[in-house]
């Protein structure tokens, strides 16, 4: 028995060191789709999000790194139109804890500027709004190891907090997301 304990403890080890001064490369895309039909009208909503990072593993458990993120959504209830742009711009810092040579599990701490545009075309009104702000996230998730440092990755959601401040005396707006099991990500990563 202890012979096994020290054996999968050299295998952990080993997968982790040999991760140690390599590139991450990786991220996520997320699409949606939503048709809500009623009586009398028609809703249609769709939103893309594109998220790619890199980073550095500077220790056997340890990245860090930037990342970026563009979303866009679009909601059309008929004659009125709601469009939204988002971008985030920031930084991360990864741990991860190998289980075995295929599996690891992993969390992300980033944080960074965000900023939003929205336009809502209200039958032949139309109206523009800008605003900035910030965000700070943890995400856990699991990655696993499909060939030679290249995988998925999995996540059902995290923990965050973020911040926007509308133009033209506009809204403050503070965000609290507590969204463990109500989202699935999947996403791809590389070491290289």
């Amino acid at each position: 028995m202890k012979k096994i304990l020290v054996m999968a403890a050299l295998a952990i080890c080993s997968f982790a060191n040999a991760q140690k001064g390599t590139i991450l490369v990786g991220g996520n895309i997320g699409y949606t789709s939503e048709t809500t039909d009623s009586r009398f009208s028609e809703t249609k909503s769709n939103e893309f999000s594109f998220s790619p990072k890199v980073g550095y593993q500077f220790h056997d458990n340890w990245t860090v790194g930037g990342e970026f993120t563009v979303a866009s959504s679009k909601d059309d209830q008929g004659a009125n139109e709601y469009k939204t742009n988002t971008s985030r711009f920031g930084a991360f810092v990864r741990y991860t804890m190998p289980l075995s040579q295929t599996f690891a599990v992993f969390a992300d701490l980033g944080a960074g500027f965000q900023n939003r545009t929205e336009k809502d075309y209200i039958g032949a009104a139309y109206s523009k709004y800008k605003a900035d702000g910030m965000y700070i996230g943890v995400v856990p998730a699991l990655f696993i190891n499909m060939q030679k440092g290249f995988g998925l990755n999995f996540s059902i959601g995290g923990l965050g907090y973020d911040t926007l401040s509308y133009d033209n005396n506009g809204p403050d707006v503070k965000r609290f997301n507590f969204n463990f099991g109500q989202t699935f990500n999947i996403g791809i990563s590389k070491n290289f």
